[in-house]
């Protein structure tokens, strides 16, 4: 199937984009999934400045590499959030962020989501990755006491804000794929399943399938592909590596990560408790042809190690789907 294999810039937002692209490069990378921070995609300059969408296309050429996907993560994150803080504040710039009126700021990340669709159909890609937002994200332990209609009200607060954003989507014939995630409005399958029938079912709303988030919630990832196939819009490679020791919880301990004291840390592919052959087994059967993005993140490894060791990885674990049965050639005539 040979699927491209991408690196996410997001955690490489600290040096320059040719910078990125050499690197990725020389790790053996096939294209780059544009971080819309840093200096990688800059939504703003790719609407307003001739030649700029045409010079990040430029750097990618230069080294070989293409683009798949954009990713919004940061400003989708303050779309749908109900609680506006200081958080947000270190994720957005000055522009966005404005006064800090919680409300202003939202509306703000809205429009740049629209636009940031308009610039990827600039640059040629389909796929807008990123968050969204929780109204609901706050009330997960029902308690103090949490009613359904608190919960219905957040999903239908959900759908209200970012339909017309999608409509900015439909428009220029571009999806978004929400990396469900804790902190977002959908975090395992069902709610994700409830996610997409508040915004009934459109289609310019799929998933980044990033199988790291899942199984420190102890349930399994390629479930997530079996209950979605036509869904999975884009698709990250990241680990998880689960230790539970029974002083620990899967809920972080207000411990930063790569702490040891935490019940689970992210780490490079491989190392982890993520099984990509059943992944990408998954992903064969339902006929996904997109880009595996490697979103590298492991506070205990060199960067740069790690990079190109989890494109060796990537790829040699990413195979084609037989196209016969592996007992036809029993079968004989004679």
């Amino acid at each position: 199937m040979a699927r491209p294999v991408t690196l996410f810039t997001g955690q490489w937002a600290d040096l320059p984009l040719q910078v990125v692209a050499e690197k990725a490069a020389s790790f053996g990378y096939d294209g780059l999934e544009l971080a819309c921070w840093g200096d990688h995609f800059e939504v703003d300059k790719a609407l307003e400045q001739d030649g700029y969408v045409q010079g990040r296309k430029d750097i990618l050429a230069e080294h070989g590499l293409e683009c798949f996907a954009v990713s919004t993560h940061l400003v989708g994150q303050c779309v749908a959030d109900a609680i506006i803080d200081e958080r947000h504040r270190s994720i957005l710039p000055d522009r966005l962020w404005g006064d800090g009126d919680p409300e202003g700021v939202r509306q703000r990340a809205a429009d740049e989501v629209k636009n940031t669709a308009r610039a990827a159909k600039l640059m040629g890609v389909n796929v807008v990755n990123g968050f969204t937002g929780s109204p609901v994200w706050h009330l997960l332990y029902f308690f103090p006491p949490t009613t359904d209609v608190m919960i219905d009200a957040g999903y239908r607060e959900f759908a209200d804000r970012w339909n017309p954003i999608l409509d900015v989507f439909d428009e220029v014939g571009v999806r978004y794929a929400l990396e469900a995630h804790p902190s977002e409005i959908a975090y395992d399958i069902y709610t994700a399943q409830r996610t997409l029938d508040a915004l009934d079912h459109r289609r310019a709303f799929g998933f980044n399938f990033d199988p790291s988030h899942f199984v420190h919630q102890f349930f399994d990832p390629v479930e997530f592909v079996n209950a979605f196939p036509d869904r999975i819009y884009h698709v990250h490679v990241k680990d998880s590596k689960v230790k539970l020791t029974g002083r620990n919880s899967i809920l972080g301990s207000h411990i930063q990560f790569g702490d040891h004291r935490r019940g689970w840390n992210f780490v490079s592919p491989g190392h982890g408790d993520v099984d990509l052959e059943g992944i990408v087994r998954a992903l064969n059967r339902v006929g996904y042809t997109g880009p595996l993005s490697v979103e590298w993140e492991d506070s205990g490894m060199d960067r740069e190690w790690g990079a190109k060791d989890a494109c060796a990885y990537v790829k040699r674990t990413e195979f084609t789907p037989s196209e016969q049965a592996f007992d036809a050639a029993f079968a004989s005539k004679s």
